[in-house]
């Protein structure tokens, strides 16, 4: 009964999805929670209000002019203690993000001051569409949550992203709000994210595929866990996470020197992002020509982040390090936590399509020198939150 006493508006947009609200409203109210219940007009043709009327013991609102209730959008914002919006539609969003408000649910959002966790659920080529991940970056710029969505069959019959999260995993997002779990209060938490560029001329650079995701999600679990974070990040289309310490860099040698400025005083230091592992070793101060039908590139290496780290580690510092492989994932792995001197290393075959760089679900392998546990596929938030859990195992022992 985690959710005892807390005041949940649950809102239901038009999205095949909305079924499963239903569950979700049942695992609520079976959490203790009290639940009231918002559809849209096109949710209605999906679920019947009187469904979720009889699973939350309240009345569905629908109409913002129903004149039995209060004034709908205001005495429901002054109610909450946290706003669920599942499944939030492309449609549904795109009005949060420009504060359309044009019926009750829309009215509702632009009320409350509470927090607002969105479970979006659409087809792929509508999650992926510019416009959509505009406004998710923006409304994650403004605080708002989101979990999932998840890759899998689709409505539509395409096997890919865009499913809402299931209902228990809502439930566990919506009780890391509501009773938040701080068992990283006050520790010091380094956190290196995305990409780096070694230039080769004024328009030419060496870069990889990493986006940042994995990165910015340890460092939003790790903020909502109690920790102080710095999040030293290379170049990446993210919003720079609330309530953390930025650091913006752009080559590995930029990254080396922040991270070892700051690493002495980390508790905690989780090198998630991807450095190169050569740079060019002359660049050139203009656009090179081309003059021939090959150029040949001299390559020198750079330092190695997470060895430098692990040398310099402090006593009681705890050094987790990422094995991205594409083969012999569990044997690369494994050498890496010697050679890095580490005490976790997160494993994950990046040449995965629902693994890899880009995607917003990741399956890993946590390796530690007493033992390997591997993980089914999750979101990188609930991914983040598994590996803060494991280090957090790591310096109680």
């Amino acid at each position: 009964m985690m959710l005892t006493g807390k005041k949940i508006v649950v809102g239901v947009t038009g999205g095949i999805a909305a079924y499963k609200a239903c569950e979700l409203v049942s695992r609520l109210k079976k959490r203790g929670a009290q639940v009231r219940v918002v559809l849209t007009e096109h949710a209605c043709q999906f679920v019947q209000p009187l469904t979720f009327e009889t699973l939350s013991g309240n009345p569905a609102y629908t109409d913002s002019f129903d004149r039995k209730y209060e004034i709908g959008h205001v005495a429901l914002a002054k109610w909450a203690d946290l706003l669920l919006i599942a499944p939030a539609t492309a449609n549904c969003m795109a009005k949060m993000a420009c504060g359309i408000a044009d019926d009750l649910l829309s009215t509702t959002c632009l009320a409350v001051r509470c927090p607002v966790l969105v479970a979006p659920a659409m087809n792929s080529a509508m999650w992926r569409n510019p416009a959509t991940q505009a406004n998710l970056e923006l409304l994650r710029s403004r605080g708002l949550r989101f979990v999932g969505p998840e890759a899998g069959r689709l409505a539509c019959g395409d096997d890919d992203v865009g499913r809402m999260s299931e209902p228990e995993q809502i439930v566990k997002a919506v009780e890391a709000i509501l009773n938040p779990l701080r068992d990283l209060e006050g520790l010091n938490v380094l956190v290196t994210a995305g990409p780096t560029v070694e230039r080769i001329d004024p328009v030419r650079y060496i870069t990889n595929r990493s986006t940042g995701k994995m990165g910015y999600a340890l460092a939003e679990a790790a903020r909502d866990r109690g920790a102080n974070v710095t999040l030293v990040s290379g170049p990446t289309s993210l919003t720079a996470p609330q309530g953390v310490e930025f650091v913006r860099i752009e080559s590995s040698a930029q990254l080396c020197a922040a991270v070892l400025e700051r690493g002495e005083s980390a508790d905690v230091v989780i090198q998630a992002a991807a450095p190169a592992d050569f740079r060019p070793k002359n660049v050139s101060d203009r656009k090179i020509k081309k003059t021939g039908e090959s150029m040949t590139l001299e390559l020198e290496a750079t330092t190695d982040i997470a060895a430098e780290l692990g040398r310099r580690k402090q006593p009681g510092q705890i050094l987790v390090a990422f094995a991205a492989e594409t083969n012999d994932v569990m044997d690369n792995a494994r050498g890496k936590l010697a050679k890095k001197n580490a005490d976790l290393i997160v494993a994950n075959d990046v040449s995965r399509s629902d693994a890899g760089f880009g995607v917003d679900t990741n399956v890993i392998t946590l390796i530690t020198a007493e033992d390997v546990r591997a993980l089914e596929k999750m979101s990188k938030r609930a991914a983040a939150d598994a590996i803060l859990s494991r280090v957090r195992e790591l310096r109680d022992r």
